[in-house]
């Protein structure tokens, strides 16, 4: 699981930032999903390392035009590029209508490859390795924050233990490996549990924006190996967070540290905290810091590797005995 931030300003594009964008990328099954698509988000993509072509996903938070004027263009683009991948879109009541009309007016035709899903609180997708839901935020629209959990994996098979026992190598290492009881042709039953160890807790990524301090948000991220949250506003600026309903440095890190996650992320920043200004990003690094000390900024095409859990583990276990 490898995030990519495609955009990281709000409301408006900068020359350093673009506007809202997040990329998901699951290597082992060639896929990406995207949250939220900023205008010139396709732009992005050419220039960062993701292929469109492996798009198949997309949730939006809110309708606002800074997390949503990109999608005609990405999904214009990825139909004359003659790939024609299905795409389920995921967005508030209001998104299905929005793009039908662009796609009238412009003589577009979607055709079977597009689906369109109106959100509401709950679980909204579901496979063998992943499930996605979601929660209603506190915004001026309706603006809902994502969950993505993959499914908790087996524990590492014991191959040597299994030799031992007798067992023939093939298919039948695969059911071990799920944890299946297996009978064996001399009569024996084998708990592929017995096998294994203790089964790997999958991962967990926390998408929040747009939003004021919620406990909806707290909620959303519980336990989150990576929690990605907006902080549009300077501590100081707490006033013009709650006048139009954004997070603050703090607020954010008030969700991390309530929520127990592993990793705080912040974007969609505010282009008042350019260079130059008396308040610049980092320091909105620090105030988050003070609170929740594993924080990181985002900025445009920077790229984290969420740890398997139990990699994470290994790594605290090899630092706490140095």
């Amino acid at each position: 699981m490898e995030i990519t931030f495609l955009g990281t300003s709000s409301g408006v594009p900068t020359r350093s930032r673009n506007v809202s964008s997040v990329a998901l990328r699951l290597p082992q099954r060639s896929e990406v999903w995207l949250f939220d698509c900023g205008e010139g988000t396709q732009h992005q993509l050419q220039r960062s390392e993701i292929k469109s072509s492996q798009i198949r996903r997309i949730f939006v938070t809110h309708m606002h035009g800074d997390h949503t004027f990109g999608l005609m263009g990405l999904i214009a683009s990825c139909g004359l590029a003659g790939t024609g991948q299905p795409i389920d879109i995921y967005g508030p009541k209001g998104l299905k209508e929005y793009l039908q009309a662009a796609a009238k007016y412009s003589y577009m035709n979607f055709g079977s490859r597009l689906k369109i899903h109106t959100v509401k609180t709950g679980l909204l997708y579901e496979d063998d390795e992943f499930s996605v839901s979601c929660r209603l935020l506190k915004h001026r629209i309706p603006a809902h924050g994502y969950r993505i959990v993959e499914k908790d994996r087996s524990g590492t098979f014991n191959l040597e233990k299994a030799k031992s026992l007798g067992i023939p190598p093939g298919p039948i290492y695969g059911k071990l490996k799920q944890g299946e009881v297996v009978t064996l042709d001399d009569g024996r039953k084998i708990n592929g549990k017995d096998l294994c160890g203790q089964p790997e807790t999958g991962r967990k990524v926390v998408y929040c924006t747009d939003t004021v301090f919620c406990d909806a948000a707290v909620k959303l991220a519980q336990d989150a190996d990576v929690l990605i949250h907006e902080a549009t506003f300077a501590h100081q600026d707490a006033d013009m967070a709650f006048e139009k309903m954004h997070s603050t440095t703090t607020m954010a890190a008030q969700v991390a540290l309530l929520a127990g996650v592993k990793q705080l992320i912040m974007t969609h920043f505010s282009p008042r905290y350019a260079p130059g200004n008396p308040i610049q990003l980092n320091d909105l690094k620090q105030e988050a810091r003070a609170i929740f000390p594993q924080t990181k900024l985002a900025y445009d095409f920077y790229s984290y590797e969420v740890p398997r859990r139990r990699e994470a583990k290994l790594k605290e276990t090899v630092a706490g005995e140095r």
